[in-house]
């Protein structure tokens, strides 16, 4: 399939493939700094190395989880590490455009901090065989779960963040700040979208995401998962407490008004 990828604004990056292409789907994982959580996460999900190629796209760790051989014990395929500035929109343009331009037909992604039901992956796989295009991961329809979730996190979700991503994308979504998702590859080289802007460099390329695929017609759906935060400790997330929370209510309400929209 041919991209109009001379338009695309990716940051620069290295790639090692351990391994080239074996499925039609591949599992996105993004992570930075997750130490042995990290290697827990792919130790117990390597073996659905079988069903998808296991991707990780890092954002610059320098704690040694990205051990090449290390990787390669957990059947990662390919390791992508960004080399330019810019948070997690900026991972998310290197590893889609990566993605599409190896020829993956759909691309799943998740965490790297251990809180999601790497289990469930197979009915990602499942609903982009059925020609689902925004496959949304949720906690709060039949069949999902979650644990020990912050009560300022549900607040904002329920009150905030959930009302607005309605509103604005005309679905009714239950979990708008699950980054457990999956993409097809029409939606995400569609060049109406237009992902590939130096614009999404944080987490609003998820809400865009979520709100442009309702509005020009794409298949959307959620799915149940379990996402399950530790019951003591600090909550895992990048996201600080007053500065990271304030950025994301910002972005989000940039996304629902169109701030983002390509001109």
């Amino acid at each position: 399939m041919k991209y109009e990828q001379e338009k695309w604004d990716l940051p620069a990056f290295e790639k090692q493939e351990f391994s080239p292409k074996q499925h039609k789907y591949c599992v996105c994982i993004f992570v930075i700094n997750e130490g042995e959580k990290f290697h827990k996460q792919l130790n117990n999900m390597k073996y659905l190395a079988d069903e998808i190629d296991i991707i990780v796209a890092d954002g610059g760790s320098n704690d040694g989880s990205m051990d090449h051989e290390k990787l390669k014990s957990f059947n990662v395929n390919t390791l992508l590490v960004k080399k330019s500035a810019g948070k997690l929109g900026t991972q998310m343009r290197m590893a889609y455009a990566w993605a599409l331009k190896r020829g993956y037909e759909g691309v799943v992604v998740i965490d790297g901090n251990g809180k999601d039901s790497f289990e469930d992956i197979p009915g990602f796989m499942s609903k982009l065989d059925k020609g689902y295009d925004h496959i949304q991961g949720s906690r709060f329809i039949p069949g999902g779960h979650h644990e020990n979730t912050p009560l300022s996190r549900l607040i904002g979700l329920k009150v905030l963040h959930v009302p607005l991503m309605c509103l604005a994308s005309g679905f009714k979504y239950t979990d708008t700040t699950n980054g457990f998702r999956a993409y097809s590859a029409k939606l995400l080289s569609d060049p109406k979208i237009s992902i590939f802007r130096g614009v999404f460099d944080g987490y609003e390329l998820h809400y865009y995401l979520a709100v442009k695929a309702a509005k020009q017609g794409f298949k959307c759906i959620e799915i149940p998962v379990t996402r399950k935060y530790p019951a003591t400790g600090k909550v895992p997330t990048k996201i600080s407490p007053i500065r990271g929370n304030l950025q994301v209510i910002v972005r989000l309400v940039k996304v629902v008004i169109g701030k983002y929209d390509e001109k």
